[in-house]
């Protein structure tokens, strides 16, 4: 496997103005400090595609209309309603290490005085996920593990709850996941591959003022990730079509998550999406 954690970090500009200073920090700062570290496989960031349709799809399951609770919670999909960017980290073993090396950079960013604490950027979601599995589409010839190295035109990326993230119900969603929705999102054009994260922890930074907005128990959150190597926006609609189709199949599963977002994300290319 590419790598044994994972960190994904769903950021909000709060002042339209700044996005220009915030790409130039995170693309030719931030981002290169933190990939110089031996503990780092990879790490990235994407812009959120506007997508009035499904960008946003509160209270239902895997994509499904269901419950709506905690909708409009603090920790709810409207706390990340406003998402401009998600940004990941790929962590080598040994973790502790890798993650504390990642911190410490962190805190001496801060004290050079070059972020990561900046006015008006908020990050409503920071949290370590374990990666589940790898899919790389046949087309692409590349293995899973090689995809995040792969050039991508974006993502689809939908994050769910599950309130019992180790019930019956929700294994047989995993299942379905893996033998039903994947393999079929694979044959979607413009659609290279797919992983799956588990929540782990809420990042607890020892020296910066991160918190923890979503408190989830481990596996309480899920992320699906599609690598994408066509338009992301014309790609998303595809991927919903697929999901429709499988969703309203005899053998799908009952409604067991909450998806807190679901949308196409752009990769970002430096001077020219600023």
């Amino acid at each position: 496997m590419l790598a044994d954690l994972a960190f994904f970090s769903f950021v909000e500009l709060t002042d339209a103005s700044s996005h220009e200073a915030y790409n130039r920090w995170h693309q030719l700062d931030h981002r290169p400090e933190n990939l110089a570290l031996p503990g780092v496989a990879w790490g990235d960031r994407w812009a959120r595609v506007a997508d009035p349709e499904a960008a946003l799809s509160r209270g239902s399951a895997a994509g499904r209309t269901g419950s709506t609770t905690g909708a409009n919670s603090p920790n709810g999909a409207d706390a990340l309603a406003g998402t401009d960017y998600v940004a990941m980290y790929w962590f080598r073993s040994p973790t502790e290490e890798s993650v504390t090396a990642w911190n410490n950079l962190g805190d001496a960013s801060f004290q050079w005085g070059r972020g990561p604490i900046i006015p008006g950027v908020r990050r409503p979601l920071l949290g370590f996920f374990r990666p589940v599995k790898g899919y790389a589409a046949h087309r692409v010839l590349v293995d899973p593990d090689v995809l995040p190295y792969r050039p991508n035109r974006g993502l689809h990326l939908t994050l769910t709850r599950y309130a019992e993230p180790h019930g019956l119900d929700t294994h047989s969603s995993f299942t379905w996941e893996d033998t039903r929705l994947i393999p079929e999102l694979l044959n979607v054009d413009g659609v290279a591959g797919a992983w799956t994260f588990s929540f782990s922890h809420p990042q607890q930074h020892g020296t910066l003022p991160f918190t923890a907005t979503f408190a989830e128990p481990p596996g309480g959150l899920r992320i699906r990730m599609l690598y994408l190597d066509e338009d992301p926006g014309t790609t998303a609609e595809s991927v919903r079509k697929a999901e429709r189709r499988l969703e309203t199949a005899p053998d799908a599963p009952r409604d067991v998550g909450e998806v807190l977002f679901s949308s196409p994300l752009s990769t970002i290319i430096p001077w020219q999406d600023w």
